[in-house]
């Protein structure tokens, strides 16, 4: 057996938009942008300065609850008790979804009154349901934040007004990591994001309707989520996500000098993104990959996959130099197993290594029969033709 490169010829998948060469110079105290498919970082600005996460806290406390519901442990239907703690932050002055001491509110209506309109209200009334009381919450809060990896983020409460000694504190990269973990972990309650406004019902009150606060999501651009953000000490904040033509990109920016900016400034970062940067298909997760050559099995070729999602994300002008190679010893004597490591996909930009990958045989393939095997043998030994 050899070892041999193969040099892949593929028709790339490519989700690209106008060429631009632009810079970018985004108004905050500090901003991130991510490829959501590739998980490349495609800009930053003082990424890991610590910031006060104000409302996109509630990410995280959606996150909690959307485990419990895939669990099982609570339901949409169920209804918790509000307390006066909760309604204590029902007001005018503050952003609330106006529930009423002694009431009782279902998860799901809490859950559209913390995602849709950012209510502190319904995050102390959602906390206190599930686990007793905000500080007890708080706990699950953290323990999720170390398993998705946001290594400098402390949550001291539910909703992220900055009351001591409760104070969150985290970072825009680590905001990044959260509702990057998100739309991954739950697309059956990310749609929540995207809704233009939630009516409820009071108990004994009248319907209350308010509108989404990331008004991003109604300019038509694309953008489906995530989380406005206010704090004085802070100014604006906000976790934005786009999804154009089957590519996602996920901004996060913090210390927005207004409410436009906001705006403005999240609009022109997730454009940046779009203009200046390809992302390219290579494999998908499982799915059948390259056919390689057998010696002396059953079938001539072997089909194989890759165990990931493979996507790059590039600058626009260096699309044109990507090159991907599968290094393998083969032919592939059989027997062989499903699932048997057989090569690995070299992934070159500019000529330099980017990326390698395992490839893995997709199914078993036996020997032929003996006599099968002593005339290819034969004709190898002669022709040279495996």
């Amino acid at each position: 057996m050899k070892t041999f490169l193969i040099k892949l010829l593929f028709f790339f998948t490519i989700f690209n938009f106008t060429f631009s060469n632009a810079e970018i110079n985004i108004k905050a105290k500090s901003a991130i942008l991510k490829d959501f498919l590739s998980g490349k970082i495609l800009y930053e600005q003082d990424a890991d300065t610590p910031i006060y996460p104000a409302s996109m806290t509630k990410i995280m406390t959606s996150i909690v609850a959307f485990d419990l519901l895939k669990s099982g442990e609570i339901s949409l239907n169920e209804k918790f008790l509000i307390s006066k703690k909760a309604w204590q932050l029902s007001s005018i002055s503050s952003s609330s979804m106006f529930i009423m001491v002694d009431d009782e509110v279902s998860v799901e209506n809490l859950l559209k009154g913390i995602i849709i309109v950012s209510g502190n209200d319904a995050c102390v009334a959602l906390a206190e349901g599930i686990s007793g009381s905000e500080e007890e919450f708080a706990i699950l809060m953290n323990a999720k934040a170390k398993e998705i990896g946001m290594e400098n983020t402390y949550f001291g409460n539910s909703h992220g007004l900055n009351v001591p000694p409760s104070a969150n504190v985290s970072t825009v990269r680590d905001i990044l990591l959260m509702s990057d973990y998100l739309i991954k972990n739950y697309p059956e309650y990310y749609s929540y994001f995207s809704e233009d406004e939630f009516s409820w019902y009071r108990t004994g009150g009248d319907p209350i309707t308010q509108p989404n606060t990331n008004t991003l999501i109604k300019k038509n651009i694309g953008v489906d989520g995530i989380k406005t953000g206010f704090l004085t000490v802070e100014k604006y904040s906000l976790a934005s996500s786009i999804l154009r033509n089957q590519r996602r990109l996920i901004a996060v920016g913090s210390g927005f000098e207004t409410k436009r900016s906001r705006v403005n400034e999240s609009k022109k970062l997730l454009t940046y993104g779009f203009t200046n940067f390809d992302t390219i298909e290579i494999s998908k997760k499982n799915e059948k990959f390259i056919s390689l050559d057998t010696w002396q099995g059953k079938r001539d070729k072997v089909n194989t996959y890759i165990k990931e999602d493979v996507y790059i994300t590039v600058p626009k002008r260096k699309k044109k130099t990507i090159s991907a190679y599968i290094q393998y010893n083969g032919p592939i004597a059989a027997p062989i197993q499903k699932d048997v490591k057989l090569g690995v996909l070299n992934i070159f930009i500019n000529n330099e290594l980017f990326a390698q990958h395992d490839v893995f045989s997709m199914e078993k393939i036996n020997r032929v029969n003996i006599f099968l095997r002593i005339i290819r043998s034969f004709n190898y030994f002669v022709w040279g033709d495996v």
